[in-house]
């Protein structure tokens, strides 16, 4: 599929309202699990991609267009909301993403994006060369890659309870 930002923003818009609907309410032995030391629990993703939307997406894509590929992107912080979400509920958080999400639609509408600014240039710090379509295009794919995540972070807490059928689901086995 090639990418078209026509078909990539219903996915965006969808994001939230899929997380709050899979998360909103649930009791925080399912929101607070993890796969283990070092990995993220629902509640933490839900910060990350709050994170993602103050700093990473529509800032890139204004710097993209302002810069080009002569100024590198800021660094983006993986972990910042382990800080930045402490003393908060996941409501809070959900309600905040939701908003934040809102926002950046709405900004990015405002930019006017044209099929011929997909293939502008632009300079990541770590992988270099870049294209607008491809930043926009990896906007989708990492809210897609996080709602998989919660998914398979929920289903492994049954890895155990479910017994022999674990072999019939590959959202047990597949490595995280």
């Amino acid at each position: 599929m090639d990418f078209r930002l026509e078909d990539a923003l219903p996915v965006l818009e969808r994001t939230p309202a899929v997380l709050r609907t899979l998360l909103g309410d649930l009791p925080e032995a399912w929101t607070s699990a993890t796969e283990g030391p070092g990995t993220w629990s629902p509640f933490d993703i839900v910060g990350h991609l709050i994170h993602g939307e103050r700093t990473d997406w529509v800032p890139r894509v204004r710097h993209l267009l302002r810069f080009g590929d002569g100024l590198a992107f800021e660094p983006f912080d993986r972990e910042a909301m382990f800080r930045a979400s402490q003393g908060k509920s996941l409501r809070q958080l959900l309600d905040t993403f939701a908003e934040l999400r809102a926002q950046s639609l709405t900004q990015l509408t405002d930019l006017r994006v044209t099929v011929a600014d997909l293939a502008k240039p632009g300079l990541h710090p770590e992988l270099g060369p870049v294209t607008l379509g491809q930043l926009l295009a990896t906007w989708v794919l990492h809210d897609l890659s996080h709602v998989s995540q919660v998914a398979r972070v929920m289903a492994r807490q049954y890895d155990a309870p479910v017994g022999p059928w674990k072999a019939y689901f590959p959202i047990l086995t597949v490595p995280r």
